[in-house]
């Protein structure tokens, strides 16, 4: 198999919520969109987001067609989580989690968007 590319879709009450909440606060840009649906490409990693209204009926398999949330982060690897979680914070954004440490190595902070998406930023130490 040959990836040429690779994305995540979400579906969520409010596409423009989250989406400007990726395009203000994580640097992704609008690639495309229409009613209900909008995709998002961060310009350093070859990565889409898709954001999907609830209820469109184009979403398949409908048996799983309900929001996005429980159970879900969305990490992304930065090089300062300290650095980003201050400017995401002062600009706003909801703090699920301030920056914290695991035994592991793994320094993160989680942000939440209207949607209560919870976004998360990752920094290997």
């Amino acid at each position: 198999m040959h990836i040429t590319g690779s994305a995540v879709s979400l579906n969520v009450p409010d596409v423009a919520a989250s989406a400007d909440f990726a395009r203000t606060h994580l640097g992704f840009t609008e690639e495309m969109s229409a009613d209900g649906f909008v995709s998002l490409r961060h310009p350093d990693v070859g990565f889409n987001l898709a954001l999907l209204r609830v209820g469109l009926s184009s979403f398949k398999p409908d048996r799983i067609a309900g929001p996005a949330g429980q159970g879900l982060l969305v990490a992304f690897v930065v090089e300062d989580v300290d650095a980003e979680f201050a400017r995401i914070a002062a600009a706003g954004a909801e703090v699920v989690t301030p920056p914290e440490t695991e035994p592991w190595g793994e320094r993160y902070c989680q942000f939440a968007d209207a949607n209560g998406i919870v976004w998360q930023l990752v920094q290997w130490v």
